[in-house]
């Protein structure tokens, strides 16, 4: 199995990315958190998800292990392929993710294009007991789950710190100020570290 790829971004759109590695270019699906993130980027770093099929060979990279477990536990869900899984982790990024399922938000899951009701309380029932929930983090999720957020905690967690106290430094700083750009937000969070 490969673990990840890292090279050149040679091409990058909103559902793949293809990186450079020693002259062989690698075709990864990626979802549109890890688009967000790669923008802008010369070289990358993903981690691999690799599905062996009769008629291809199919690579999912994801930025973080967090994202490609999430993906993992989907796609053992009956009824939950690899794109809908992609979809699904488009439409809700992760850290949000987890407490949706954790919660029980089936009404958050349905908004998902694709998930029905059923399909929705399948993916509930089946991962509630399978998802790491966060402790405090879990319950002090900031009333507006945002893009921004997500990524500051993302990036602080990829320079090392602890998810959980990374997100209650950021839940303080955005209940503070919800328009804190990325940028802001990860230095103010640094100096409250």
């Amino acid at each position: 199995m490969i673990e990840y790829i890292k090279g050149e971004l040679a091409e990058l759109t909103p559902t793949y990315a293809v990186i450079d590695c020693s002259g062989v270019g690698y075709l990864l699906n990626i979802s549109l958190p890890a688009f967000t993130r790669l923008e802008g980027q010369r070289n990358a770093k993903l981690l691999v998800h690799e599905a062996i099929r009769e008629d291809a060979h199919v690579l999912y990279g994801f930025i973080d292990e967090q994202e490609r477990s999430l993906f993992r536990l989907l796609i053992g869900v009956s009824g939950v392929g690899a794109n809908t899984a992609r979809m699904i982790l488009s439409s809700i990024a992760a850290p949000e993710l987890e407490l949706v399922i954790a919660t029980g938000d089936v009404a958050k899951l349905k908004n998902v294009k694709g998930i029905g009701t059923k399909t929705a309380q399948r993916i509930i029932v089946d991962l509630k007991d399978k998802i790491k929930p966060l402790g405090d983090a879990l319950i002090e999720q900031p009333t507006v789950v945002s893009d921004v957020f997500d990524e500051a905690l993302a990036a602080m967690v990829m320079l090392g710190f602890p998810r959980q106290q990374v997100h209650k430094v950021l839940k303080k700083l955005f209940d503070a100020d919800p328009t804190l750009k990325v940028e802001n937000a990860i230095k103010k969070a640094l100096s409250m570290m």
